[in-house]
């Protein structure tokens, strides 16, 4: 597995690199000292893993990770203030490890990284491409004023315009993320998710019932709510997408 550091302490990094050589299915492919070098980087080196300071000049690391568009890779946090700890298990980080880091506790963080690590890592995009769209399987980070999660996109199951921002359904939350519905239409695997009119993308995964609806449209009944209709200009799509 690929691994980023992303730490302003040029010491730390070392420390945590020299840590690393103890594991050799761990491969440390760059460096970055603040959130602007990082986005670089993982934009560039498609990491799977990042080892995340939290405090850093400028831009946090919870600040980086809502900034990231797509696929958030797995998070290991590493800082030196035990006050973020539940924040960081808040956006189910897989482990939130104390400086200076031991290698028994870097050992239980990346045992709890391997099986949740995918086969192989993913090639990135032929430059100026278009990025591919996002699966179901996918984890995205929402991020709420202070309230941060990792979700996949399999366990969202609408998203729906709220002023000039988008809400986000899952589980018990719905968090508002500064996303437009055609920006996240855009990214969307249209296998799975579906503009149900102006307002609303449904997951079509969550879907627990149809019905016929008024002038030709139909209302949709997710699982753990609410209701959704389809407009007439989309329900004969939605038909079609639907049917054997």
């Amino acid at each position: 597995m690929n691994a980023l550091l992303i730490d302003d302490s040029r010491l730390a990094r070392t420390e945590l690199r020299h840590l690393l050589r103890a594991f050799p299915d761990v491969t440390v492919v760059g460096e970055a000292r603040h959130a602007d070098e990082a986005r670089q980087q993982i934009q560039a080196l498609r990491p799977e893993v990042l080892f995340l300071d939290i405090h850093m000049p400028g831009q946090s690391g919870f600040d980086l990770l809502a900034s990231l568009e797509g696929a958030v890779p797995h998070v290991i946090f590493t800082t030196a203030y035990d006050q973020y700890a539940l924040q960081a298990f808040e956006v189910n980080a897989l482990d939130y490890l104390l400086k200076p880091v031991s290698e028994a506790r870097l050992a239980a963080a990346l045992a709890k990284l391997r099986p949740a690590a995918p086969a192989a890592p993913t090639p990135p995009p032929a430059p100026e491409a278009p990025a591919p769209p996002l699966t179901a399987h996918d984890q995205v980070f929402v991020k709420d004023g202070e309230r941060c999660w990792f979700v996949k996109l399999a366990d969202i199951r609408l998203f729906e315009i709220s002023g000039s921002a988008t809400r986000v359904y899952f589980e018990q939350h719905q968090p508002l993320i500064a996303r437009s519905l055609q920006q996240l239409e855009a990214r969307l695997d249209p296998k799975v998710f579906f503009r149900a009119n102006r307002q609303q993308i449904i997951n079509l995964q969550w879907i627990a019932g149809i019905e016929p609806w008024f002038s030709n449209t139909l209302k949709i009944s997710l699982r753990h709510g609410p209701d959704v209709e389809i407009s007439r200009a989309q329900s004969g799509l939605f038909r079609e997408l639907m049917s054997l």
